[in-house]
């Protein structure tokens, strides 16, 4: 019975002490850069499948003369 409260005041000074340590941090300027990235890849991705699905229309449907 002890051990267990034992175990159950460790655990809970453990989680304290995660909570405390992941608020006091900071997001820094490395992933603030890796953020912009991805959004720039994500954008370029889009615009290439939109692009090749307009050619892939237009030669499906070529435009009547």
């Amino acid at each position: 019975m002890v051990s267990l409260a034992v175990a159950a005041v460790v655990l809970l000074a453990l989680v304290v002490f995660v909570a405390r340590r992941d608020r006091s941090r900071r997001p820094s300027d490395e992933d603030s850069a890796a953020v912009r990235r991805a959004a720039a890849d994500q954008h370029r991705h889009d615009a290439q499948r939109q692009a090749t699905s307009g050619l892939a229309e237009r030669h499906r449907n070529p435009p009547s003369t």
